[in-house]
């Protein structure tokens, strides 16, 4: 992950701050390395390897008396034995389904590939459910005009997720959140996480001010700095 320096976590504190002065609504930034470790990718590809590799292997005509001859096994020459050739045989093609889900399992758990072969849906899903736990954890639902704007980007699933609580969602346009994510987006493809947060953190006060103007007797209820969350 690039360093969130105390200078770029100041200037996203400082945007938060500066956002909140013109409504009553809250904004909660969060930033993750990455929300998952997808232990269930290595498996689900081992196992979908050493099922697939073997069977089409017999596809391609591979036969069971084949594997024995190749592992050094002894030919048959009368059909009394042909029991112990296929059991043989069937014991080495087991063996060697164990050998390629060990291998891929180990190979997919390289954390680039990892990630790689992990379904978009899956990672789609996962920081989303994410983005969630933090909204519900920090007590964005429990602002006092269901106003919280959570503003959350995962580095490594390369998704960002803003969630309006519904004070503010059915206030304003649905169109106008696309505008938060894509200035989100944006400062994360360029490498300046500090600057998509800003980004988005204005374009969330100008949504919230349109929607939720400042009152007198408002008060901050949320921090206003990025956390920052540990990886996985």
């Amino acid at each position: 992950m690039k360093t969130m320096t105390p200078e770029d976590q100041a200037r996203i504190a400082q945007a938060v701050a500066a956002a909140e002065k013109t409504t009553a609504g809250e904004i909660f930034c969060v930033l993750a390395p990455e929300v998952s470790d997808y232990r269930e990718t290595p498996l689900v590809w081992a196992a979908a390897t050493a099922l697939v590799l073997p069977a089409a292997g017999l596809l391609a005509g591979l036969r069971p008396d084949m594997l024995t001859q190749l592992f050094g096994g002894w030919t048959v020459g009368h059909a009394s034995a042909t029991d112990a050739a296929i059991l043989s045989a069937l014991s080495i093609y087991i063996g060697l389904q164990a050998a390629i889900f060990i291998v891929s399992a180990l190979f997919v758990s390289i954390p680039p590939v990892r990630r790689a072969l992990t379904p978009r849906a899956l990672k789609a899903a996962a920081v989303r459910r994410a983005a969630m736990e933090q909204f519900m954890s920090h007590g964005l639902h429990l602002t006092r005009d269901r106003t919280g704007v959570l503003i959350f980007a995962a580095l490594a699933e390369h998704r960002v997720e803003v969630i309006a609580d519904e004070g503010i969602y059915k206030a304003a346009p649905n169109a106008v959140w696309d505008d938060v994510v894509a200035d989100l987006v944006a400062g994360m493809k360029a490498g300046r996480i500090a600057d998509g947060f800003v980004a988005a953190v204005t374009r969330v006060g100008e949504i919230l001010s349109s929607h939720v103007p400042v009152r007198a007797t408002d008060t901050n209820e949320l921090p206003d700095g990025l956390t920052i969350l540990p990886k996985g």
